[in-house]
């Protein structure tokens, strides 16, 4: 399953999220089925932010979000936002021709 969630912080917030990130993404790729994350950033618009996981089961997705490392880092994300976040999650095969 991939899942991508767009987060839009203040200008002034933005270090603290690079710093927030840094400091879990280490945490969070280690939590079982997490086979990949990355953050990237719009180049256009410097304020938002999208990650990229990959889960090799839904049911691991869901098992970190009832997570109390999942709680922690959402719930100081949360404080830096200045709109509300928007996620996609992906979860069958698709194959381009």
């Amino acid at each position: 399953m991939i899942r991508i969630v767009k987060m839009t912080f203040e200008p002034t917030m933005v270090e603290d999220f690079e710093k927030l990130f840094d400091q879990n993404k280490l945490k969070i790729r280690g939590f079982d089925g997490c086979t990949h994350l990355e953050l990237l950033r719009d180049k256009n618009t410097p304020n938002i932010f999208f990650t990229y996981s990959f889960w090799n089961h839904p049911d691991n997705l869901e098992s970190y979000k009832q997570s109390k490392l999942f709680n922690s880092v959402w719930t100081a994300t949360k404080k830096l936002f200045c709109a509300k976040p928007e996620a996609w999650s992906v979860d069958q095969k698709v194959i381009l021709e």
